[in-house]
């Protein structure tokens, strides 16, 4: 199988999930997903109170290593298993998720242009490009009503890493992108473009 990989990063919050869901929605068992917040590294050796003062949003946070094994398996045209996170908790869950190779796997995450190996994985790059005070509304949201987060515990990991990492690394990655989209699966110029791409890729193999 000749399989195409295709990198969606950006900011926390851009919209980068929505352009990933709206691919998977359009094509189906022909897209894979692989999420690097799925392979943050597992901190079983610390209590939940020093978890919760770790750096989430460094590229050191993550297994980036295991993402890429788990990448290229999926080349090779092998089922992988993908570790899933608990955020209740701050440390990896016990259940993993089945990926299964697919003419389209689609990488998805806010540091995935940072790793050089594993940015010479992917044949596109999509940057996710959306407003900062867009981006952190969004957050608050989503980590108060799906991730049982305090507003004052979000709006302090926002200030203190989030922000700081995200001029220091993510936005600086932007310039590795083959694609800037602002404002993500939102777009709809651009995500009939990524379709007919990834379309044209599909019929050819």
């Amino acid at each position: 199988m000749n399989t195409m990989v295709i990198g969606i990063a950006g900011g926390t919050g851009s919209g980068k999930t929505t352009l990933t869901l709206r691919l998977k929605e359009r094509f189906g068992e022909d897209v894979s997903i692989l999420y690097h917040d799925n392979y943050y590294r597992q901190h079983d050796e610390m209590p939940y109170e020093e978890r919760c003062k770790l750096n989430y949003d460094h590229p050191d946070a993550f297994d980036t290593e295991r993402l890429v094994e788990d990448l290229r398996a999926l080349q090779r045209g092998e089922t992988v298993h993908s570790p899933t996170y608990d955020y209740t908790v701050h440390n990896r869950a016990a259940e993993t998720v089945e990926v299964r190779p697919a003419k389209v796997v689609l990488v998805e995450g806010i540091l995935i242009f940072v790793d050089p190996v594993l940015r010479s994985l992917m044949d596109i790059k999509i940057f996710v490009d959306t407003d900062a005070d867009v981006r952190i509304l969004r957050r608050i949201v989503r980590d108060v009503k799906k991730r049982g987060r305090s507003l004052d515990s979000v709006v302090q990991q926002y200030l203190t890493t989030v922000k700081p990492m995200h001029e220091q690394f993510v936005e600086p990655s932007k310039r590795y992108a083959d694609l800037i989209v602002p404002e993500g699966g939102k777009n709809a110029v651009a995500l009939e473009m990524i379709i007919q791409r990834v379309k044209s890729h599909i019929e050819q193999n």
